[in-house]
């Protein structure tokens, strides 16, 4: 049976980022994608223009309605950007029994620049943190999300995790992509031990979408029934090749998406 699986999180419409990247990463994970938006955006590769938050009430029944009818096999949580949407979004999972979870925290830019109100990143924690089976935060989300000083490195990385997985999530990887290493290494913090997981770190421009694209794997592969280290284990080996082939696609003239169907297109063709 083909899982179904999730997405709540903001649409971008030049396609390398949020719902659209969500549900391109789904497909290429072989799962049926389903989705619930939580904001509108004006993007391209270069700049966000507009931000339009979704009222919560529409999204809690964008989420009935599917799950009155639609098996959903994982769920990934990503933009949400209001208390109001952190609280809403946590009842209606909770209402329709749903465990698989992989929450991708979107509250900071690569630049460091917070995308989140305070309220907003304390009801993510409240509310959204303790029923994430997997959490995917990046260097400065771990750091904001666990109120610890903002220039972490490496060696910080296994107790942001702890210090997060002691909050309620009950699986922590933590991705070193801010880092300046040679390796691109996340770290997943589980219940019984630390396993690392180190790529190559790819020199190119064309990286938007990444957080997005690998949680939203993660998720496909949990829906297959996966466990979480194997889920992340398959998701980073394929990302990492979204990345590698990035350059062959031409979209836009800034920072363009990673190639999400690296492995499903033939060059040639």
């Amino acid at each position: 049976m083909i899982p179904n699986v999730l997405a709540i999180a903001g649409s971008d419409p030049s396609g390398g980022a949020g719902i659209q990247a969500d549900l391109k990463a789904f497909t290429a994970m072989r799962v049926y994608g389903a989705a619930a938006i939580t904001a509108l955006t004006a993007q391209n590769t270069r700049a966000v223009t507009g931000v339009y938050d979704v009222p919560a009430h529409v999204v809690a029944e964008q989420l009935d309605t599917l799950f009155a009818d639609v098996r959903i096999d994982a769920v990934k949580i990503g933009m949400v950007a209001t208390a109001a949407l952190a609280r809403t979004i946590a009842e209606r999972l909770d209402a329709h029994g749903v465990t698989r979870v992989v929450l991708d925290p979107v509250m900071v830019a690569k630049s460091g620049d917070a995308l989140l109100a305070p309220e907003a990143v304390a009801a993510v924690r409240e509310w959204l943190l303790p029923r994430a089976l997997v959490l995917t935060p990046n260097l400065p989300e771990a750091t904001a999300l666990a109120d610890r000083p903002t220039h972490a490195t490496r060696d910080d990385m296994p107790a942001l995790g702890a210090a997060l997985r002691a909050r309620g999530s009950a699986w922590v990887l933590v991705k070193g992509g801010h880092l300046d290493d040679a390796q691109s290494s996340d770290v997943l913090v589980g219940p019984a031990d630390v396993q690392w997981f180190d790529a190559p770190r790819i020199a190119t421009s064309h990286t938007h979408g990444t957080g997005c694209s690998l949680s939203s794997a993660i998720a496909a592969r949990l829906g297959h029934g996966d466990d979480v280290p194997t889920a992340v284990d398959t998701a980073k080996r394929w990302l990492t090749g979204a990345i590698a082939e990035a350059d062959t696609l031409a979209v836009g003239s800034g920072h363009g998406p990673i190639h999400h169907f690296h492995a499903l297109w033939r060059h040639d063709a």
